[in-house]
């Protein structure tokens, strides 16, 4: 609709001749975007984007669409023939018009009513949506449901949580072969890494092309989580794949990490990702280009189908059907072999790729995103020992809070080319925060965890629903429009309210403030009757309810933060999947010119976490405590017995 009709100067002349035009990005405004699609839904029965949508000067509704063509055919309007009726309606009938968007906005604030606090749920809706899950799967290729299929990664956060609670060995069957299946398939950029937004078919083959930083951001943490629970290099190996993608082609001189990179190039989606056979034959060697066909599928007539004619073009989307060891077998060679040619194959094809014309890079630094992704790279960092993925969380997190926020605290929304514009909301808040409470955990900075508390104190002084409980989307000073959404929805990222009912309880447990706890208990209660009915919607709520319930631990560690035996035993204690705990270091160090030990920053430290004053080391050595609701078992200096402490509390 943009090339067809937003850029030719007849559609503009008629447009601008009746309407004042206002082209929204909805990633920069999602509220507007959240509102609206719930109109277009309302009024039509469906939704989508491009979203059409025609309203009063004070912004009420009477029209909504989706797609329209520039002129009428096949029994679709065109979007000049609409404009024109409208136009004339506005002339003629402009009070009808009005009454319309009366009772439309009306409806949809009704819509968006949250009714009175509900009361608790169950661990009982853990197993409900884990029998939905059971139901819904693909056992042979993997993910939920039919074609299209989209990663939602926290649908497999919440049931790597309910195997390590439950021990259903299902649930993480499920999200082994749901994750292998979309690392070998189109949706994975073989050799460019990081995942497109979503499959058009079934088997993870057909990808749209767009990628999108929050599924590179929640993907990473799928994979890492993965990996804590099976111990599978693979799923490590795909998220040092998945960070090396954005720190190569998505991060900022900065520091902030980019929105997306378009599907298309020269007008066609996916022109620059797919290959024909010449070009391999052309590009490789003769025994290489043997081998790389045979290991990325490729074929004569190729494997890319157009998803308005289901033809194919000729083109070949690459993906992977065979595992390392069937095809080095085939191929005789060891798959230490094979790993070095395919090395160098794939960094030749990966340079002649370079040379096309990119797909458009939307270079917008969204704080919400940016959150996500200084999560992912935080826990990465701990979870793979890998500093240079903590260095690039610290940059990006201190980029946001000195660039992309007012000079009283609160957050922006974005940046681009030096300016940081436009309120925030709830979902920037929300993932902001997580990105800084999981920066605090790898680090062990205080001030990250002060500015996590910070922003949550402002997030509930501007967001909260004081009467009816939950956050709502935009702030109680933001833009009015004609209604103020809550979101519950876990949808293509997770919402502001289960990301926060999440970060409340780690910070509760993190400082010992029971108030916060309170605060994502009142959540929960806003929204229980939802949670209860449609528990799969809700999957990111659904792991904060796993926390919730518990068992959950804080584990204390006593000592030096830059010594050996301190990152010795941090490693030991971040190498299980372990969600529902939380983990604090009082750090100690030795004065030059004295035996005794002083706090390193110890009054930054226990000023935000006050118990910390009453934990000791035992002999200078690193010691930890492993409690459960702060009541704390013998401390030790033993990594295996603090293994067994783990594995015996939670």
């Amino acid at each position: 609709m943009e090339r067809e009709s937003f850029e030719d100067e007849e559609v503009a002349k008629v447009l601008n001749d009746i309407f004042v035009c206002i082209k929204v990005d909805r990633e920069e405004r999602p509220d507007i975007d959240a509102i609206y699609m719930a109109v277009c839904q309302a009024m039509t029965g469906s939704g989508g984007w491009p979203l059409t949508i025609m309203m009063t000067p004070n912004k009420k509704p009477f029209f909504s669409g989706t797609y329209f063509p520039k002129e009428s055919r096949y029994g679709r309007v065109g979007i000049m023939e609409l404009a024109k009726s409208i136009g004339k309606s506005w002339q003629h009938k402009r009070q009808d018009l009005f009454d319309a968007a009366d009772n439309i906005t009306a409806h949809l604030q009704q819509l968006m009513a949250v009714s009175p606090l509900t009361g608790g749920v169950t661990e009982e809706v853990l197993d409900k949506a884990y029998e939905g899950f059971v139901s819904r799967f693909d056992k042979n290729h993997g993910g939920f449901g039919n074609a299209p299929k989209f990663p939602t990664p926290h649908n497999l956060s919440f049931l790597i949580r309910y195997w390590r609670r439950t021990g259903e060995t299902n649930a993480l069957k499920m999200v082994e072969k749901t994750l292998q299946q979309m690392g070998q398939g189109g949706i994975y950029d073989q050799l460019g890494l990081g995942f497109h937004r979503y499959s058009t078919d079934g088997k993870w083959l057909l990808p749209h092309f767009e990628k999108m930083l929050y599924d590179q951001a929640m993907l990473a943490i799928a994979y890492l989580e993965a990996f804590q629970a099976t111990k599978k290099e693979e799923f490590a190996a795909k998220a040092r794949e998945i960070f090396t993608y954005v720190l190569r082609d998505m991060t900022s001189v900065e520091g902030g990490f980019y929105s997306a990179e378009d599907a298309d190039s020269e007008g066609e989606e996916g022109k620059f990702y797919v290959w024909d056979v010449g070009e391999f034959n052309d590009v490789l060697p003769k025994e290489d280009a043997v081998l790389a066909i045979d290991v990325y599928n490729v074929v004569a007539g190729g494997n890319f189908v157009e998803e308005a004619t289901r033809e194919k073009t000729g083109n070949n989307i690459l993906h992977l059907t065979s595992s390392r060891e069937e095809l080095a077998q085939k191929h005789l060679l060891s798959v230490k072999e094979l790993e070095s040619r395919l090395n160098s194959i794939r960094e030749k094809l990966f340079n002649y790729r370079k040379k096309r014309i990119h797909p458009y890079k939307d270079d917008k630094i969204l704080t919400d995103w940016n959150g996500l992704m200084i999560a992912a790279f935080a826990l990465g960092g701990k979870v793979l020992d890998e500093p240079e993925y903590k260095e690039a969380a610290k940059k990006a997190a201190d980029f946001v809070m000195s660039t992309i926020r007012q000079e009283d605290g609160r957050l922006l929304k974005r940046y681009r080319e030096g300016e940081a514009a436009l309120p925030a909301h709830v979902d920037d808040y929300t993932f902001f925060i997580w990105g800084l409470i999981e920066l605090y955990e790898a680090t062990f900075e205080v001030r990250y965890l002060r500015e996590a508390l910070g922003l949550n104190d402002l997030l509930y002084e501007y967001f909260w629903d004081s009467v009816h409980g939950g956050l709502y989307f935009t702030a109680k000073d933001g833009e009015a429009l004609p209604a103020r959404p809550k979101e519950l929805y876990d949808g293509a990222v997770p919402s502001g309210n289960s990301v926060a009912t999440l970060n409340n309880l780690r910070l509760a447990r993190i400082t010992g403030q029971d108030e916060l706890e309170e605060r994502a208990n009142k959540i929960i209660q806003a929204f229980a009757g939802d949670i209860a009915q449609h528990p799969q919607a809700y999957t990111q709520m659904l792991s904060a309810l796993d926390f919730f319930f518990g068992p959950s631990l804080e584990v204390v560690v006593v000592g030096d933060i830059c010594s050996e035996e301190t990152k010795d035993m941090l490693r030991a204690i971040n190498e299980d999947f372990i969600p529902n705990k939380v983990v604090v270091v009082k750090p100690l160090k030795k004065k030059e010119n004295a035996g005794d030990k002083i706090a390193a920053g110890e009054d930054d430290v226990t000023g935000l976490i006050p118990y910390l004053k009453d934990f000791r080391d035992i002999g200078g050595r690193t010691t930890a405590y492993v409690c459960l609701d702060f009541a704390c078992q013998q401390p030790t200096t033993d990594i295996k017995e603090i293994k067994k402490a783990l594995a015996g509390r939670c």
